[in-house]
């Protein structure tokens, strides 16, 4: 019996979009954008030191930076546990930030109500995974007028994003950043699909990958997250050797102190390796041939 070979991988061709984030372009052909800070924001003199380290990191290596802290943490494991200083003192210190450290930052919002307080700070907005199917709170975003960057349900495949993109889309939004952050995998356990991470390149749109919240244990602990922090640059040299356009890491100068996500939280001083080992691995693949290619 004659088979047939198996066939080329074929090339995808889609509209790649790139835009602007204040100074930093993300997107098709813009390099690498680096989304850090601590999970949620902390005393003034620790949000500076992680925003200058960071800031000063992607400058020498000729990368993208947005400076990335909550003001509030809605879904806390526990009710005793830290959730920032509030919208209203979060603001006035993020704008500070965005002064003082001259970069565009981000925030991630929980309602409608919040997302045109935070738009006048905010450069893009952070729309969390467990609400990427809300529907009033992506029009509010989209009405807001800035880039939003959903991050993707851990309950969803990757496919089923193209719902989110469309409600955003209908209300006005055209720039857009989807982000992976892993998926349900029975008790205490994500996984990071990277052929799913292929399938969300396909929608032409700037796609980050989480590497902190990738490596979460949800449930695991007692009063908040477990994690698996030793295994973040595994998956963040993964992600960038895929293609991604931009990564998303919480780092802390004592993760042990950290306010949220202290268990999965990366050291500030293991940063500059980490990024330096990037931008390598993004040089690289930045020329390397893609299923996904830019259509007319």
């Amino acid at each position: 019996m004659w088979f047939e070979p198996p066939q080329a991988d074929t090339v995808t061709t889609v509209t790649l979009r790139t835009f602007q984030i204040d100074s930093v372009a993300c997107g098709h052909g813009s390099p690498l954008v680096v989304i850090a800070g601590p999970c949620v924001l902390e005393a003034p003199q620790t949000n500076d030191l992680i925003g200058t380290t960071i800031r000063d990191i992607c400058r020498d290596l000729g990368l993208g930076f947005i400076f990335k802290a909550s003001f509030d943490k809605a879904n806390r494991s526990s009710i005793t546990s830290k959730r920032g200083p509030g919208i209203e003192q979060g603001l006035k210190e993020l704008a500070r930030l965005r002064n003082e450290l001259s970069v565009p930052v981000t925030t991630d919002i929980h309602t409608a109500e919040q997302a045109a307080l935070a738009a006048n700070v905010a450069d893009i907005l952070q729309i969390p995974a467990f609400l990427c199917r809300q529907t009033d709170l992506l029009l509010a975003c989209a009405e807001s007028g800035k880039p939003v960057n959903v991050k993707k349900g851990q309950f969803l495949s990757p496919a089923e994003m193209k719902h989110v993109v469309a409600k955003l889309e209908e209300g006005g939004c055209d720039r857009i950043m989807l982000t992976e952050r892993g998926t349900f995998f029975g008790y205490n356990r994500l996984v990071n699909d990277f052929i799913g991470i292929g399938d969300l390149l396909e929608f032409g749109l700037p796609v980050c990958f989480d590497i902190t919240h990738s490596t979460q244990l949800p449930g695991a602990g007692t009063t908040q997250t477990a994690g698996r922090p030793e295994r973040a640059a595994l998956l963040a040299r993964a992600a960038v050797a895929a293609g991604v356009h931009a990564v998303f890491i919480e780092c802390h100068p004592n993760p042990a102190e950290a306010h949220s996500d202290s268990s999965t939280m990366q050291p500030l001083n293991v940063m500059d390796d980490l990024l330096r080992n990037l931008a390598g691995i993004w040089q690289a693949a930045a020329s390397a041939p893609t299923l996904v290619q830019p259509g007319d």
